[in-house]
């Protein structure tokens, strides 16, 4: 389960507008328990590809989100991007590009009226959805 902050929650998606019409990408730093996942920090990222197809988070930007979330007591628990024109499910580029399979991978859709947002496990190709949760305030 990845349990997301509100303010969390907004800027990531805020970022995947901003990214329009380009695949927007970022980081995810947080806590991790036996059962869950809490992501607590949102670090927007630059996609060097500047495609509306892929994806690369800039290499500067996750440097700077990794030695942030380190003087914060954190880790790097996931990478989330949009989908804009399709629905929030691992293309073969995603799965193939997973670097790290203790990681979420968080994908926005953008296709609708409304974002959608869902987040996998992808551990030798294989893809396992799980819950998202919004926390409260």
């Amino acid at each position: 389960m990845l349990r997301l902050a509100p303010d969390v929650y907004n800027q990531m998606v805020g970022h995947c507008y901003d990214g329009l019409p380009d695949e927007a990408c970022g980081l995810l730093a947080g806590t991790v328990s036996t059962t869950s996942a809490k992501a607590m920090v949102c670090y927007p990222a630059t996609n060097v590809d500047a495609s509306s197809r892929t994806y690369t988070v800039d290499p500067k930007d996750m440097l700077r989100a990794d030695r942030d979330a380190e003087s914060r007591g954190l880790t790097i628990i996931a990478v989330f991007h949009s989908h804009t024109h399709t629905p929030a499910y691992p293309s073969p580029t995603d799965v193939a590009q997973a670097p790290d399979p203790a990681w979420h991978y968080v994908l926005v859709s953008l296709e609708g009226d409304a974002p959608v947002v869902r987040s996998y496990r992808i551990v030798d190709g294989n893809i396992g959805e799980e819950p998202v949760v919004l926390e409260g305030n």
